[in-house]
């Protein structure tokens, strides 16, 4: 895990939400649902998540079933939502965009 990184606040989280689109707070937590055509795509997107957040030394809660993913982020080191996780969120829409535009 990285160290040094700290929990935004509420208003902190509040802002940065704008910056991704789908993903809200629930529990604590930064997650979103992600829907695929297809179980090959929602595959193909959690491996390409895998190595992104395998070099951002930050690992995602991920549950998949079929064609959907499911992602719950935080920062356990920093007890709460920190910009890793935000980060972590902005890459993981890119790969969903690339998933179902190929």
């Amino acid at each position: 895990m990285v160290m040094g990184q700290k929990a935004l606040t509420a208003q902190e989280v509040e802002v940065a939400l704008r910056d991704v689109p789908g993903w809200s707070v629930k529990n604590g937590r930064l997650l979103r649902e992600f829907k695929f055509g297809s179980f090959v795509e929602a595959f193909g997107f959690l491996t390409s998540l895998a190595l992104v957040a395998e070099r951002m030394d930050h690992h995602p809660e991920i549950f998949n079933l079929y064609n959907r993913v499911k992602i719950e982020l935080e920062t356990h080191d920093a007890n709460g939502i920190s910009k890793l996780d935000f980060e972590l969120a902005a890459a993981a829409n890119k790969l969903a965009v690339n998933a179902t535009s190929s």
